[in-house]
């Protein structure tokens, strides 16, 4: 959601930059109905202060023995107020309207976003480690069906393709990985963990940018104006929804373990094989709620704070920088970390991490005051996976994956599986 004043004032800007993310959004319709809106508040005013002073004349005109003048007031008043109830019925449609617009307009992307249509146009920040290439390496489902990690013909059987079952030591690896991820998260980089419901409102998902554009790709609950979440940046940003904070209370750092439930509808023949895209997945969720001064500082220090979970585990990655036509709806700005899978032969998306800026503090109204008595202010937003587990699952299994067959864990997980590798049976 856009600052309306700014939107007034810049309604070209907004319009080029959502052409940069090619996308497109209901500006003048949404400046015309706000133009109406203003001058029927004007109208509305005017009548009531009209019913107001005709009101006040009844009484005197009564006193002076104008009877039939009083009558002829009372009957004008009678007609200015079934006017203004027809006013403010009108504001409620156009208040209405003005909403459904509003949620339709993207956020625009910040100036330093490289201009580009798709991912070709991306810009490569950094990289970390070795990337390691195998003569001849399996791949991770290959590898987890030698070892009897994934039960992937069950899991299709009792919920249907893209879900999954994990068995014996792949189960306890896949615990593994989000216990250490949320400890990761909470005991190095400071962010306090919180266990968010997977189900929430309607409310929940307008507030993080999910709805309304997005509804059909959720996961909703037949009957109820409920969904399972797409992620934990949902549940816990909402945390704060229609709240004031304390300017001593920011930044706040929240990580949150969770399952994510996406129906990642037109993905049919895309990377589909093993655990490359499931309808749900684990994943740890990282989520800042900050000042406005302080976002972008924070956005680089949210990507470091994703990027040290794979350096702990000594896994080969890269940071890139979305380029404008990659962006999402809600965001302003994005960095990518891709994994490298030696086992498919390519990097993979393992957390986007991203500056919302105030574009879901306006939507879900999470604001803060500097100073007792100040006027509040919108938020700033940011989230990043820090990490989700199924490629991390598969990356693993690939990279570390040893000529005797067994898979030589990370020395980070030891303690989490209770041994330092997965043998063959």
């Amino acid at each position: 959601m856009h600052d309306r004043t700014f939107l007034r004032a810049n309604p070209d800007l907004v319009k080029k930059g959502l052409a940069k993310k090619n996308m497109a959004g209901p500006v003048d319709e949404l400046l015309r109905l706000d133009e109406d809106r203003r001058a029927l508040l004007g109208e509305l005013e005017a009548k009531k202060a009209e019913q107001n002073r005709v009101s006040k004349s009844i009484g005197a005109l009564m006193g002076q023995g104008k009877r039939e003048e009083a009558e002829k007031a009372q009957a004008e008043t009678k007609t200015l107020k079934e006017d203004i109830q027809q006013g403010e019925e009108r504001q409620r449609e156009i208040e209405a309207a003005i909403e459904k617009a509003d949620l339709q307009i993207p956020n625009i992307p910040h100036d330093s976003v490289p201009e580009g249509r798709d991912e070709n146009d991306n810009k490569l920040v950094r990289e970390w480690g070795e990337k390691l290439v195998l003569a001849e390496p399996k791949p991770h489902w290959e590898i987890a069906e030698q070892h009897g990690l994934l039960d992937i013909a069950r899991g299709g059987k009792i919920s249907g393709s893209g879900w999954m079952v994990y068995t014996g030591m792949g189960a306890r690896l896949q615990r593994a990985l989000f216990n250490f991820m949320i400890d990761h998260q909470t005991q190095r980089n400071g962010y306090q963990e919180v266990y968010p419901p997977v189900v929430v409102n309607r409310e929940s998902m307008i507030g993080t940018g999910q709805l309304p554009k997005f509804e059909e790709d959720m996961y909703k609950i037949e009957g109820e104006d409920l969904f399972l979440i797409p992620t934990a940046e949902v549940p816990v940003t909402n945390l704060f929804r229609d709240e004031i904070l304390d300017a001593s209370e920011l930044t706040k750092k929240l990580a949150a373990f969770s399952s994510c439930f996406r129906k990642e509808a037109g993905a049919a023949g895309k990377d589909t094989r093993g655990l490359l895209r499931m309808h749900q997945f684990e994943k740890v969720e990282c989520v800042k709620i900050c000042k406005p001064e302080d976002s972008y500082d924070e956005l680089e220090s949210l990507t470091r704070d994703a990027e040290s979970v794979l350096q702990a585990l000594g896994l080969h990655y890269r940071v890139m920088e979305m380029c404008t036509g990659e962006l999402t709806f809600s965001n302003a700005k994005q960095y990518d970390l891709e994994l490298w899978s030696p086992g498919v032969g390519k990097y993979l998306e393992i957390s986007s991490c991203s500056n919302f800026e105030a574009f879901q503090a306006r939507r879900a109204n999470i604001r803060f005051r500097r100073a007792q008595g100040e006027k509040p202010e919108f938020a700033h937003t940011l989230n990043g996976s820090g990490l989700a587990c199924p490629r991390l699952f598969a990356s693993i299994l690939e990279t570390f994956q040893q000529e005797d067959g067994s898979v030589l864990l990370p020395e980070v997980l030891r303690t989490y599986v209770g041994t330092d590798r997965i043998s063959p049976s």
